[in-house]
Protein backbone atom coordinates (compact mmCIF):
# COMPACT_ATOMS: atom_id res chain seq x y z
CA UNK A 1 0.00 0.00 0.00
CA UNK A 2 3.20 2.14 0.86
CA UNK A 3 4.24 2.65 -2.75
CA UNK A 4 0.62 3.10 -4.29
CA UNK A 5 -0.39 6.13 -2.17
CA UNK A 6 1.31 8.60 -4.64
CA UNK A 7 0.03 7.17 -7.69
CA UNK A 8 -3.62 7.29 -5.85
CA UNK A 9 -3.10 10.28 -4.98
CA UNK A 10 -2.45 11.90 -8.30
CA UNK A 11 -3.81 9.71 -10.78
CA UNK A 12 -6.58 7.56 -9.47
CA UNK A 13 -8.54 9.99 -8.27
CA UNK A 14 -8.85 10.86 -12.08
CA UNK A 15 -10.51 7.58 -12.29
CA UNK A 16 -7.83 6.44 -15.09
CA UNK A 17 -6.69 2.99 -13.30
CA UNK A 18 -10.18 1.96 -11.92
CA UNK A 19 -11.01 -2.10 -12.91
CA UNK A 20 -7.61 -3.37 -14.06
CA UNK A 21 -7.86 -6.99 -13.80
CA UNK A 22 -5.01 -8.34 -11.55
CA UNK A 23 -5.13 -11.65 -13.63
CA UNK A 24 -4.10 -9.54 -17.00
CA UNK A 25 -0.94 -9.70 -18.60
CA UNK A 26 1.13 -6.97 -18.04
CA UNK A 27 1.57 -4.58 -21.46
CA UNK A 28 5.26 -4.61 -21.33
CA UNK A 29 6.50 -0.88 -22.26
CA UNK A 30 10.05 -0.51 -24.05
CA UNK A 31 12.13 2.10 -22.44
CA UNK A 32 15.28 3.24 -24.47
CA UNK A 33 17.58 5.20 -22.08
CA UNK A 34 21.56 5.47 -22.10
CA UNK A 35 22.86 4.34 -19.09
CA UNK A 36 26.08 4.62 -19.98
CA UNK A 37 28.28 7.19 -21.83
CA UNK A 38 28.27 11.09 -20.98
CA UNK A 39 24.24 11.15 -20.77
CA UNK A 40 24.28 8.33 -17.73
CA UNK A 41 23.70 10.83 -15.39
CA UNK A 42 20.20 11.49 -17.01
CA UNK A 43 19.40 8.10 -18.86
CA UNK A 44 19.48 6.77 -15.50
CA UNK A 45 17.13 9.18 -13.66
CA UNK A 46 15.04 8.21 -17.00
CA UNK A 47 15.29 4.76 -16.32
CA UNK A 48 14.56 5.12 -12.19
CA UNK A 49 11.19 7.50 -13.64
CA UNK A 50 10.09 4.75 -16.02
CA UNK A 51 10.71 2.00 -12.99
CA UNK A 52 8.84 3.91 -10.22
CA UNK A 53 5.93 4.62 -12.36
CA UNK A 54 5.45 1.18 -13.60
CA UNK A 55 5.77 0.03 -10.36
CA UNK A 56 2.93 2.89 -9.51
CA UNK A 57 0.25 1.83 -11.85
CA UNK A 58 -0.24 -1.39 -9.75
CA UNK A 59 -1.86 -4.64 -10.11
CA UNK A 60 1.26 -5.94 -12.46
CA UNK A 61 0.24 -3.35 -15.11
CA UNK A 62 3.06 -2.62 -17.17
CA UNK A 63 6.69 -4.26 -17.41
CA UNK A 64 9.54 -1.34 -18.14
CA UNK A 65 11.54 -3.51 -20.60
CA UNK A 66 14.40 -0.90 -20.10
CA UNK A 67 17.41 -1.41 -22.89
CA UNK A 68 20.74 0.35 -22.50
CA UNK A 69 21.26 2.45 -26.20
CA UNK A 70 24.30 4.44 -24.53
CA UNK A 71 25.08 7.90 -26.73
CA UNK A 72 25.34 6.44 -30.46
CA UNK A 73 22.34 6.48 -32.33
CA UNK A 74 23.34 3.41 -34.02
CA UNK A 75 22.89 1.49 -30.88
CA UNK A 76 19.26 3.63 -29.89
CA UNK A 77 18.40 1.82 -33.50
CA UNK A 78 19.32 -1.55 -32.59
CA UNK A 79 17.18 -1.47 -29.30
CA UNK A 80 14.77 -0.08 -31.12
CA UNK A 81 14.42 -3.01 -33.31
CA UNK A 82 14.83 -5.61 -30.56
CA UNK A 83 12.15 -3.98 -28.67
CA UNK A 84 9.55 -5.31 -32.01
CA UNK A 85 11.08 -8.86 -32.05
CA UNK A 86 7.64 -10.11 -30.56
CA UNK A 87 5.42 -7.53 -32.48
CA UNK A 88 4.60 -3.58 -32.09
CA UNK A 89 4.50 -2.56 -28.44
CA UNK A 90 1.62 0.32 -27.42
CA UNK A 91 4.00 2.97 -27.27
CA UNK A 92 7.75 2.91 -26.20
CA UNK A 93 9.86 5.67 -24.66
CA UNK A 94 12.46 6.90 -26.52
CA UNK A 95 15.89 8.10 -24.99
CA UNK A 96 16.34 11.73 -23.81
CA UNK A 97 19.71 12.12 -25.93
CA UNK A 98 18.44 14.47 -28.90
CA UNK A 99 20.49 12.69 -31.28
CA UNK A 100 19.50 9.52 -31.08
CA UNK A 101 15.22 10.50 -30.91
CA UNK A 102 16.41 12.02 -34.26
CA UNK A 103 17.05 8.83 -35.36
CA UNK A 104 14.09 6.78 -33.96
CA UNK A 105 11.63 8.91 -35.05
CA UNK A 106 11.56 7.89 -39.18
CA UNK A 107 11.51 4.22 -37.55
CA UNK A 108 8.59 5.07 -35.40
CA UNK A 109 6.94 6.82 -37.92
CA UNK A 110 7.50 3.87 -40.25
CA UNK A 111 6.51 1.16 -37.68
CA UNK A 112 3.82 3.51 -36.36
CA UNK A 113 4.35 3.37 -32.90
CA UNK A 114 4.17 6.05 -30.59
CA UNK A 115 7.23 7.08 -28.61
CA UNK A 116 6.98 9.51 -25.92
CA UNK A 117 10.41 11.56 -25.33
CA UNK A 118 11.53 13.54 -22.45
CA UNK A 119 14.40 14.95 -24.97
CA UNK A 120 14.07 18.89 -25.62
CA UNK A 121 15.51 18.82 -29.31
CA UNK A 122 13.08 21.27 -30.88
CA UNK A 123 13.22 19.89 -33.85
CA UNK A 124 11.70 16.79 -32.66
CA UNK A 125 8.27 17.87 -32.35
CA UNK A 126 8.80 20.24 -36.05
CA UNK A 127 9.11 17.37 -38.54
CA UNK A 128 5.61 16.55 -38.48
CA UNK A 129 5.10 13.08 -36.84
CA UNK A 130 2.36 12.08 -35.50
CA UNK A 131 4.02 9.64 -33.40
CA UNK A 132 5.82 11.83 -31.29
CA UNK A 133 4.68 13.16 -27.71
CA UNK A 134 7.52 14.88 -26.25
CA UNK A 135 7.00 15.41 -21.60
CA UNK A 136 9.89 17.54 -21.17
CA UNK A 137 9.19 20.97 -22.13
CA UNK A 138 11.36 21.60 -25.34
CA UNK A 139 13.94 24.10 -25.57
CA UNK A 140 11.23 26.88 -27.46
CA UNK A 141 9.68 26.85 -23.55
CA UNK A 142 12.73 26.17 -21.31
CA UNK A 143 14.79 29.10 -23.16
CA UNK A 144 12.48 31.21 -22.82
CA UNK A 145 12.69 31.09 -19.23
CA UNK A 146 16.31 30.76 -19.40
CA UNK A 147 16.67 34.10 -21.15
CA UNK A 148 14.14 36.19 -19.37
CA UNK A 149 15.74 34.85 -15.65
CA UNK A 150 18.97 36.18 -17.26
CA UNK A 151 18.09 39.74 -18.48
CA UNK A 152 14.55 40.75 -16.64
CA UNK A 153 15.77 39.00 -12.66
CA UNK A 154 19.57 39.05 -12.88
CA UNK A 155 20.22 41.97 -15.93
CA UNK A 156 22.72 40.68 -17.52
CA UNK A 157 22.81 42.83 -20.35
CA UNK A 158 26.42 41.31 -22.04
CA UNK A 159 26.01 37.41 -21.72
CA UNK A 160 28.29 34.79 -23.44
CA UNK A 161 26.76 31.46 -24.32
CA UNK A 162 28.88 28.31 -23.81
CA UNK A 163 26.80 25.08 -25.44
CA UNK A 164 27.15 21.43 -26.50
CA UNK A 165 28.12 20.65 -30.07
CA UNK A 166 25.36 17.86 -29.73
CA UNK A 167 22.22 18.08 -31.32
CA UNK A 168 20.61 19.48 -27.89
CA UNK A 169 23.47 21.42 -27.76
CA UNK A 170 22.64 23.24 -30.52
CA UNK A 171 19.28 23.04 -30.52
CA UNK A 172 18.88 24.83 -27.10
CA UNK A 173 21.67 27.20 -28.42
CA UNK A 174 19.28 28.42 -31.28
CA UNK A 175 16.11 29.18 -29.06
CA UNK A 176 18.35 30.97 -26.59
CA UNK A 177 19.80 33.28 -28.68
CA UNK A 178 16.51 34.17 -30.05
CA UNK A 179 14.78 34.70 -27.14
CA UNK A 180 17.67 37.00 -25.95
CA UNK A 181 16.71 38.83 -29.09
CA UNK A 182 13.22 39.38 -27.84
CA UNK A 183 14.53 40.97 -25.21
CA UNK A 184 16.73 43.17 -27.14
CA UNK A 185 20.34 41.42 -25.82
CA UNK A 186 22.63 40.36 -27.91
CA UNK A 187 25.44 37.58 -26.75
CA UNK A 188 29.21 39.04 -26.85
CA UNK A 189 30.54 35.79 -27.27
CA UNK A 190 29.59 32.11 -27.99
CA UNK A 191 31.76 29.42 -28.05
CA UNK A 192 30.70 25.23 -28.43
CA UNK A 193 32.65 22.85 -26.69
CA UNK A 194 32.01 18.41 -27.40
CA UNK A 195 31.19 16.68 -24.43
CA UNK A 196 34.55 14.96 -24.50
CA UNK A 197 36.06 18.64 -23.66
CA UNK A 198 38.33 18.55 -20.29
CA UNK A 199 38.85 21.99 -19.90
CA UNK A 200 36.81 24.76 -20.51
CA UNK A 201 39.25 27.36 -19.23
CA UNK A 202 39.80 28.73 -22.58
CA UNK A 203 36.62 29.47 -23.54
CA UNK A 204 35.80 30.64 -20.00
CA UNK A 205 38.68 33.07 -20.63
CA UNK A 206 37.43 34.33 -23.97
CA UNK A 207 34.07 34.98 -22.78
CA UNK A 208 35.77 37.30 -19.80
CA UNK A 209 37.62 39.09 -22.49
CA UNK A 210 34.72 39.92 -24.55
CA UNK A 211 33.54 42.18 -21.39
CA UNK A 212 30.69 39.12 -20.53
CA UNK A 213 28.52 39.98 -17.36
CA UNK A 214 27.01 36.83 -17.24
CA UNK A 215 27.34 33.25 -18.44
CA UNK A 216 24.76 30.77 -20.41
CA UNK A 217 25.40 27.96 -20.18
CA UNK A 218 23.47 24.95 -21.96
CA UNK A 219 25.32 21.79 -21.57
CA UNK A 220 25.41 18.19 -20.48
CA UNK A 221 25.59 17.42 -17.07
CA UNK A 222 29.28 16.67 -16.73
CA UNK A 223 30.49 19.61 -18.38
CA UNK A 224 28.35 21.64 -17.00
CA UNK A 225 29.91 21.02 -13.79
CA UNK A 226 33.42 21.55 -15.32
CA UNK A 227 32.31 24.87 -16.53
CA UNK A 228 30.77 26.25 -13.56
CA UNK A 229 33.78 24.76 -11.47
CA UNK A 230 36.56 26.42 -13.83
CA UNK A 231 34.57 29.76 -13.82
CA UNK A 232 35.30 29.46 -10.10
CA UNK A 233 39.02 28.84 -10.01
CA UNK A 234 39.52 31.53 -12.59
CA UNK A 235 37.61 34.06 -10.18
CA UNK A 236 34.99 35.04 -12.51
CA UNK A 237 32.52 35.87 -10.42
CA UNK A 238 29.62 36.31 -13.18
CA UNK A 239 26.15 34.94 -12.45
CA UNK A 240 25.56 31.57 -14.46
CA UNK A 241 22.26 30.18 -15.54
CA UNK A 242 22.91 26.94 -17.04
CA UNK A 243 20.85 24.68 -18.63
CA UNK A 244 18.35 21.96 -17.24
CA UNK A 245 21.74 19.82 -16.42
CA UNK A 246 22.58 21.90 -13.69
CA UNK A 247 19.23 21.52 -11.53
CA UNK A 248 19.87 17.64 -11.34
CA UNK A 249 21.42 16.49 -7.74
CA UNK A 250 23.50 14.73 -9.39
CA UNK A 251 25.58 17.34 -11.03
CA UNK A 252 25.42 19.71 -8.03
CA UNK A 253 26.94 16.92 -5.96
CA UNK A 254 30.04 17.27 -8.65
CA UNK A 255 30.94 20.74 -6.71
CA UNK A 256 31.96 21.52 -3.57
CA UNK A 257 28.64 24.12 -2.44
CA UNK A 258 30.88 27.20 -2.09
CA UNK A 259 31.21 26.77 -6.24
CA UNK A 260 27.47 27.15 -6.79
CA UNK A 261 26.82 30.65 -4.97
CA UNK A 262 25.21 32.22 -7.73
CA UNK A 263 24.34 29.65 -9.98
CA UNK A 264 21.29 28.98 -11.39
CA UNK A 265 18.99 26.68 -14.05
CA UNK A 266 15.86 26.23 -16.32
CA UNK A 267 14.27 23.04 -15.60
CA UNK A 268 11.13 21.71 -16.39
CA UNK A 269 10.52 21.00 -12.45
CA UNK A 270 12.43 20.49 -10.01
CA UNK A 271 10.90 17.94 -7.50
CA UNK A 272 14.27 18.06 -4.90
CA UNK A 273 13.47 21.24 -3.87
CA UNK A 274 9.67 20.52 -3.23
CA UNK A 275 8.80 21.11 0.18
CA UNK A 276 5.11 20.34 0.14
CA UNK A 277 2.52 18.94 -2.28
CA UNK A 278 2.88 16.24 -5.22
CA UNK A 279 6.00 17.40 -6.03
CA UNK A 280 7.65 16.24 -2.64
CA UNK A 281 5.82 12.82 -2.41
CA UNK A 282 7.22 11.77 -6.17
CA UNK A 283 10.28 12.86 -4.28
CA UNK A 284 10.08 10.95 -1.05
CA UNK A 285 8.58 8.00 -3.11
CA UNK A 286 11.86 8.38 -5.30
CA UNK A 287 14.52 8.30 -2.60
CA UNK A 288 12.87 5.44 -0.90
CA UNK A 289 13.24 3.42 -4.36
CA UNK A 290 16.67 4.37 -5.38
CA UNK A 291 18.33 5.86 -2.68
CA UNK A 292 18.79 9.20 -4.56
CA UNK A 293 17.45 12.42 -5.38
CA UNK A 294 15.37 13.01 -8.05
CA UNK A 295 15.18 15.05 -10.73
CA UNK A 296 13.26 16.98 -13.43
CA UNK A 297 14.11 13.91 -15.82
CA UNK A 298 12.91 11.25 -14.02
CA UNK A 299 10.07 12.78 -12.81
CA UNK A 300 8.76 13.68 -16.64
CA UNK A 301 9.27 10.33 -17.60
CA UNK A 302 7.42 9.43 -14.31
CA UNK A 303 4.79 11.36 -15.76
CA UNK A 304 5.20 10.12 -19.23
CA UNK A 305 4.45 6.28 -18.08
CA UNK A 306 1.81 7.94 -16.22
CA UNK A 307 0.07 9.40 -18.82
CA UNK A 308 0.65 6.13 -21.26
CA UNK A 309 -0.62 3.99 -18.16
CA UNK A 310 -4.06 6.59 -18.27
CA UNK A 311 -4.57 5.58 -21.94
CA UNK A 312 -4.44 2.04 -21.72
CA UNK A 313 -6.74 2.06 -18.23
CA UNK A 314 -8.93 3.91 -20.40
CA UNK A 315 -9.17 1.05 -23.10
CA UNK A 316 -6.11 2.39 -25.51
CA UNK A 317 -4.98 -1.50 -27.05
CA UNK A 318 -2.59 -0.55 -29.65
CA UNK A 319 -0.64 2.03 -30.99
CA UNK A 320 -2.92 3.82 -32.99
CA UNK A 321 -5.21 3.63 -29.84
CA UNK A 322 -2.37 5.37 -27.75
CA UNK A 323 -1.97 7.53 -30.69
CA UNK A 324 -5.68 9.00 -30.62
CA UNK A 325 -5.83 9.09 -26.70
CA UNK A 326 -2.56 10.99 -26.19
CA UNK A 327 -3.53 13.35 -28.76
CA UNK A 328 -6.99 14.09 -26.65
CA UNK A 329 -6.14 13.61 -23.46
CA UNK A 330 -5.59 16.18 -20.69
CA UNK A 331 -3.35 14.65 -18.13
CA UNK A 332 -2.45 16.08 -14.34
CA UNK A 333 0.86 14.60 -14.20
CA UNK A 334 2.76 15.94 -10.89
CA UNK A 335 5.17 18.39 -12.76
CA UNK A 336 2.47 19.85 -14.79
CA UNK A 337 -0.89 19.23 -16.35
CA UNK A 338 0.17 17.86 -19.73
CA UNK A 339 -1.86 18.43 -23.39
CA UNK A 340 -0.45 18.40 -26.69
CA UNK A 341 -0.03 22.15 -28.73
CA UNK A 342 -1.20 19.59 -31.57
CA UNK A 343 3.06 18.78 -32.38
CA UNK A 344 3.62 16.38 -29.85
CA UNK A 345 4.76 18.85 -27.27
CA UNK A 346 3.14 17.88 -24.20
CA UNK A 347 4.71 20.42 -21.92
CA UNK A 348 4.42 24.05 -21.67
CA UNK A 349 5.70 24.89 -18.13
CA UNK A 350 9.03 25.84 -16.46
CA UNK A 351 11.20 26.92 -13.33
CA UNK A 352 14.28 28.26 -11.84
CA UNK A 353 16.43 27.12 -9.31
CA UNK A 354 19.35 28.85 -7.77
CA UNK A 355 21.96 27.84 -4.85
CA UNK A 356 23.34 29.95 -2.60
CA UNK A 357 26.67 28.46 -1.76
CA UNK A 358 25.60 26.74 1.58
CA UNK A 359 24.88 23.12 0.60
CA UNK A 360 23.79 21.03 -2.90
CA UNK A 361 20.16 21.91 -2.04
CA UNK A 362 18.61 24.20 -5.02
CA UNK A 363 15.64 26.17 -4.15
CA UNK A 364 12.59 27.08 -6.42
CA UNK A 365 13.66 30.97 -7.47
CA UNK A 366 10.64 31.12 -9.80
CA UNK A 367 8.04 29.30 -11.65
CA UNK A 368 6.66 30.37 -15.28
CA UNK A 369 3.60 28.23 -17.01
CA UNK A 370 2.35 28.43 -20.67
CA UNK A 371 5.79 29.94 -22.18
CA UNK A 372 4.46 28.60 -25.42
CA UNK A 373 0.99 29.64 -24.97
CA UNK A 374 -0.69 26.79 -24.69
CA UNK A 375 -3.10 26.57 -21.62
Amino acid sequence: MRKLTLWTACVLSAGFFTGFAASAEPVTVPVLAPITGFLALEGGAQRNGALLAADHAGDGMIKADVQDTTTAPAVAVSAFRRALRDGLPPAMLGPILGSQMLALLPLADAEGVPILTISGTAKLTAMGSPNIFRFFPGDVVVKAAHARYAVEDLGIKAPAIIFQTTAYGQSGRAELVANLKKLGVTPVYEEGVPPSAKDLTSALAKARAAGADGLLLHLHGGPTALAVRQAFELGMNLPIVAGSAMHQPTTAALLDPAMLKGVCAESGSAPAAEIDGPGKSFADAYRARFNQEPDAFALAEYDAMGMLAAALKSGAKNPADVRKALSGMRYPGVAMTYRTNGRGDMAHDAVIVCYDGDSHRARIAKRYQALDGVQ
